[in-house]
């Protein structure tokens, strides 16, 4: 094994064990919670966009403040599904 091979081995071997601890993002449970609950609340605008939303720009940009009015008219409009969903969304 040459030289440069062993350089590369080594550099791979310590990324390597990188990876294997504890993730270096600080993120608190309350920021956590929020980007779930905007990416439910996304997934729910297109699941049932021609149901409860077909009356929205369908490129909306969706922030956690519409979580609330998603839900709104997911209860509103929706199925009995969309309703239990509606309910999940808003806490």
């Amino acid at each position: 094994m040459s030289g440069k091979d062993k350089v590369i081995r080594k550099y791979l071997s310590a990324i390597g064990r990188r990876g294997g601890k504890r993730s270096r993002r600080t993120l608190d449970s309350d920021s956590a919670r929020s980007m779930v609950q905007v990416r439910e609340a996304k997934r729910a605008f297109q699941r049932h966009f021609f149901e409860c939303f077909w009356y929205s720009d369908p490129d909306l940009v969706i922030t956690k403040d519409d979580i609330g009015w998603i839900a709104d008219q997911l209860k509103k409009y929706g199925s009995v599904e969309c309703w239990k969903l509606g309910k999940r969304l808003c806490p």
